[in-house]
């Protein structure tokens, strides 16, 4: 039991020695200059990123959809100039 106690002592006494050292100092210091520069920089955050990519995807998908049901209603609207587009839109190097 003694050496586990003197283990223990030698431990905590370590442990005080590198809290208190000029190391600790210098990464708190190191830690706040990063966080001062990335502030500088108007970085987001990944989920706030992720979110935006949803909101993307989302948009992606209603703006084709939105394209599919306006190519309906041309077609329906202006048959000839419906089958005119179509005619364009199957032309090689056409996207």
């Amino acid at each position: 039991m003694l050496s586990q106690k003197l283990f223990d002592e030698i431990s905590a006494k370590i442990s005080e020695t590198i809290a208190a050292s000029p190391a600790r100092d210098i990464e708190k210091n190191v830690k706040a200059m990063m966080a001062a520069t990335f502030s500088k920089m108007d970085l987001v955050t990944r989920e706030e990123f992720d979110v935006q990519q949803e909101v993307l995807v989302r948009t992606r998908e209603k703006l084709s959809a939105l394209e599919e049901r306006l190519a309906r209603l041309e077609a329906l609207a202006l048959p000839e100039a419906s089958t005119a587009k179509q005619v364009e839109e199957a032309e090689p190097g056409h996207s």
